[in-house]
């Protein structure tokens, strides 16, 4: 299963050389796996797990759009991962690039804490 999710970079998203900052784009890739996640198992209850490298390819201006883009790549007895792609559309002049990639990895988790099974997986939508 794949899910996109969009985003404008703006002003407040830079860092002190003008570029996006490093943290929005993990704290924007964790945030939509773990909706990925939720849609896929509407009744589990996830954390993150594992961010695998993060590696910031290219830098991405103020104004860009983000697209994030999630396969699911993995399914375990507990957990869920999936990978995410992110591109860049540069306005005015639309050209897209890619700008960064990881595996992001979500547990359920019981009352407790603890891992445990993930629940049934909610039917493919046609």
């Amino acid at each position: 299963m794949a899910m996109d999710f969009k985003t404008l970079v703006r002003t407040e998203h830079l860092n002190h050389n003008h570029c996006l900052f490093g943290g929005y784009m993990l704290l924007w890739v964790d945030e939509y796996a773990f909706i990925a996640a939720t849609e896929e198992f509407p009744s589990a209850h996830f954390v993150t797990r594992a961010i695998e490298a993060a590696s910031f390819e290219e830098s991405v201006s103020d104004s860009s759009i983000l697209n994030f883009h999630l396969e699911r790549v993995k399914t375990g007895r507990t957990s869920v991962t999936y990978l995410v792609t992110v591109t860049a559309t540069d306005l005015p002049t639309g050209a897209q690039r890619q700008v960064f990639q990881t595996r992001v990895t979500m547990c359920n988790v019981g009352p407790d804490g603890q891992k445990c099974p993930l629940p049934p997986q909610r039917p493919a939508q046609e």
